[in-house]
């Protein structure tokens, strides 16, 4: 199974919704620009494509469990909460 993050359609939110030019243009938010966001979002859009999509499956199929107060992860999650 494979992930594709709607990054084009979260940018075009964010540039024509949003107005994160107008946001960029405030005391305090110059770096908080489209280029900075794109790139955020591209790399988040490649993290969860890659590390986090493939743990779905054995998510569903071994989920965490709760037991004698102790939390037992999904074998993985661990790993890529690290990554993360």
């Amino acid at each position: 199974m494979s992930y594709t993050a709607p990054v084009k359609d979260m940018l075009f939110v964010l540039k024509e919704l949003a107005g994160i030019d107008a946001v960029a243009q405030l005391p305090g938010f110059e770096d908080a620009g489209f280029d900075t966001a794109q790139a955020v979002l591209d790399e988040s859009a490649k993290f969860c494509g890659e590390v986090l999509a493939p743990l779905n499956v054995d998510g569903d199929r071994n989920p965490s469990s709760w037991k004698d107060g102790e939390v037992t992860a999904t074998p993985g999650f661990k790993e890529a909460f690290r990554q993360f």
